[in-house]
């Protein structure tokens, strides 16, 4: 396994990255972090691109195939650091665990890949065909998938390995995730006399009864794709003797392999379409929510809310090469799916290019109180990155 040197390196590595604070839209200062590591590690170069992502890249003395690294370096916020029993940015080490906002979701896994790729660029003495790259993410908790775009313009790779959380297993897919918008609208009219308006929250209650009978799409490996309600509003509010005259309501949507914008929004729409008949004052619209993000660097993220789903079959070269790999390493690891959504939405959703997922730590970790990572997950995973890395140069 893993070298005593190597594993004191690697926790070094994720205890500076989980000190430096950055939530969604200030990750400058971990990004200075990460130049300093890429340095002390032998990475041949870095850039910085415009949204603030920071890819270091590791050259071999041949031309060969392309492989990025992928973890995003944002984080969710602290809400109430009085809840912590550790300071939440002090990458305290207890009980062999390192505690910190983002030690699992996910510094540790991008701490465990630089050292990891370092070691296999140390120990081939860079004798080998192709090239490396490790990508730190911005704004992935916002969007996910979209701040990727730049790196996968750039890099062009040929293989994308995802570091978020899977206990060190090998992870082939994920449902994807959209963000829909329902817009019911009335006629406003004092609470006194309601049936001189139309109550838009009435009409919206019944739309609600109608999406939850529809069927919803199945794949054998992802399951079940998933429209749920997760968010309802009325205008105007406070409305206090006042009959609303507008209702939003936001679906929650799982996306399964090969579901599109248009056919995803479109059964939403045809049921608008058959309740305007039957009824005549039912009046709704039916959207994807739009998001927009400033990035520190000072520029504007915007885009839909939909980033499609992915999967890839146990008897591809890369999975199994990768797999075979992992095990002859030592690790033990299992083939399976990410229960949630990853920048791979992007890489293997958008643009089509051969990816997995593997990392350190359990995915309930994230986002909460007290989060940590299991030194014994990191450096298992700083091994697999190893791994990986060459058995996708072979």
């Amino acid at each position: 396994m893993l070298s005593v040197e190597k594993q004191e390196k690697v926790v070094k590595v994720c205890q500076e990255l989980i000190q430096a604070k950055s939530y969604s839209g200030g990750e400058e200062v971990v990004v200075e972090r990460i130049k300093k590591v890429f340095n002390e590690l032998g990475f041949d170069d870095f850039y910085v691109d415009e949204y603030g992502n920071i890819v270091g890249h590791i050259k071999g003395n041949k031309p060969g195939k392309k492989v990025l690294f992928d973890a995003h370096i944002d984080t969710v916020e602290v809400s109430d650091p009085s809840k912590w029993t550790v300071e939440p940015f002090a990458a305290e080490i207890k009980d062999g665990k390192i505690y910190g906002r983002g030690a699992s979701d996910m510094k540790g896994a991008l701490a465990a890949m630089i050292c990891g790729v370092a070691s296999f660029a140390e120990a081939t003495k860079k004798d080998f065909a192709g090239e490396v790259y490790v990508a730190g993410v911005v704004h992935e908790e916002c969007f996910e998938g979209v701040a990727a775009r730049k790196i996968s313009e750039r890099v062009k790779p040929d293989y994308v390995v995802i570091g978020e959380a899977s206990e060190c297993n090998l992870k082939i897919g994920q449902r994807g995730r959209a963000e829909i918008v329902v817009e019911t609208y009335g006629k406003p009219a004092h609470s006194a006399n309601p049936q001189k308006g139309i109550n838009a929250v009435y009409k919206a209650s019944k739309l609600i009864d109608r999406v939850r009978e529809m069927e919803m799409t199945y794949d054998e490996e992802l399951g079940n794709g998933i429209l749920e309600l997760v968010d309802i509003k009325s205008a105007p509010y406070p409305g206090a003797s006042v009959v609303p005259d507008y209702c939003k309501i936001t679906y929650d949507r799982r996306l399964l392999v090969g579901e599109s914008k248009e056919s995803v929004l479109k059964p939403v729409l045809d049921l608008i379409e058959e309740m305007k008949k039957e009824d005549p004052e039912f009046d709704a619209k039916a959207f994807y929510a739009k998001g927009t993000e400033k990035c520190y660097t000072g520029e504007i993220i915007s885009d839909e809310r939909f980033f499609p789903g992915w999967k890839y079959s146990k008897e591809e070269d890369f999975v199994k090469n990768s797999f075979n790999s992992l095990v002859e390493s030592g690790l033990n690891p299992v083939i399976t799916y990410y229960s949630f959504c990853t920048n791979g939405s992007h890489y293997a959703g958008e643009a089509g290019i051969k990816t997995i997922g593997f990392g350190p730590s359990r995915e309930n970790l994230a986002h909460t109180i007290d989060e940590y990572i299991e030194i014994e997950q990191l450096a298992k995973a700083t091994v697999g990155y190893e791994a990986i890395t060459k058995a996708l140069l072979k």
